[in-house]
């Protein structure tokens, strides 16, 4: 296959220019990894994150982008006329598409890149599997070692059980769509990788049920995570906690010290503009001192304790459908130029 590099615009010099000495973004580097949740590669040089995430509605608006057509059209270009037809084929294209960004994306960070399993697959513990080894596969198959890799799977329980199972054979999983404290120590029981809880669907949820504009350090979203985060820490899991999903600053400077944050352009950018001291607020030894008891968990249990949980029930169900969505246009544009 052949390598191919993008050329796209440059992003506005004057942003580069009058980015503030001692700016909020390069302090908060100093105690969390930065990772761009971002599909735009020119964002991705511009803020110099140590990993990326993507998910399906990134690559789906990335992929309708003139500059980033030729990735599309190059797996288009080499999958069309084989032996796939139909269903399979489109299904093959997508996941050379998701390969090629992945690619394009390891060219520019020195760490890794989360790639996403069809979210409609949330359910079948089999088929994550078989997908999750296929894309893995693929990304060997073009040279990229497996270390660099996280493949992200939603936090449901054939999810995390599908995750445990590959973590086993070397294969790092990103946890996503997590909402409760449940899927959290799931997942640190199941020895995942990495966990993606998303602070600004939980901050959604409770700002429109109680009409409160939360700020700081009352935001349920952060707490979401100092929760998760203390409880790894006091209880010696090793799952990294990345905290996602930001609706602004203020919610990614409550969580500076978490392992890692990934983080969107235009939050990226305020950041990088703005002046001002960053606090470390998430500190190994302070989590590891805190109160919060042991969770004793089991399928049934986890199960109990998600329904329990409406903001959780709510946001991991309507996070699974707008993913799966989002595919369902992507296999509509891989249609259209076939």
């Amino acid at each position: 296959m052949e390598q191919w590099t993008a050329t796209l615009p440059k992003r506005n010099d004057v942003k580069m220019e009058t980015a503030v000495q001692n700016n909020q973004l390069d302090q908060l580097k100093q105690y969390t990894t930065v990772v761009a949740d971002t599909g735009d590669f020119e964002a991705m040089r511009e803020y110099q994150p140590q990993d990326a995430t993507t998910n399906p509605s990134l690559i789906l608006k990335a992929a309708q982008q003139e500059q980033y057509a030729p990735l599309v059209d190059q797996a288009v270009t080499d999958l069309k006329g084989g032996p796939l037809s139909g269903a399979a084929l489109t299904e093959a294209i997508i996941d050379q598409v998701l390969i090629n960004f992945g690619k394009e994306i390891l060219n520019i960070v020195p760490g890794r890149v989360s790639t996403e399993v069809d979210a409609r697959l949330s359910f079948d513990e089999a088929g994550t599997i078989e997908k999750a080894k296929q894309l893995i596969g693929m990304y060997e198959k073009e040279g990229v070692g497996r270390e660099r890799i996280l493949i992200k799977i939603a936090s449901t329980w054939e999810g995390i059980e599908a995750a445990a199972k590959l973590q086993k054979e070397g294969i790092n999983c990103n946890l996503t769509l997590m909402f409760c404290l449940a899927q959290a120590v799931a997942c640190a029981e199941g020895g995942i990788k990495l966990i993606s809880p998303f602070v600004g669907r939980i901050y959604d949820w409770y700002k429109k049920e109680t009409g409160t504009e939360y700020t700081g350090a009352e935001d349920p979203g952060v707490q979401s995570v100092q929760q998760i985060y203390a409880y790894y820490r006091k209880f010696g899991f090793e799952t990294e906690v990345m905290g996602a999903s930001f609706r602004n600053t203020g919610q990614i400077i409550e969580l500076a010290g978490c392992d890692l944050l990934t983080i969107g352009p235009d939050l990226l950018e305020q950041l990088q503009n703005t002046e001002g001291d960053v606090v470390r607020k998430l500190d190994p030894a302070a989590a590891a001192a805190s109160d919060i008891e042991k969770l004793d968990l089991d399928e049934k249990s986890f199960r109990y304790l998600l329904n329990d949980d409406a903001m959780a029930t709510e946001k991991t169900a309507q996070g699974i459908r707008a993913f799966a969505a989002d595919i369902v246009k992507m296999e509509a544009l891989i249609e259209s130029k076939l």
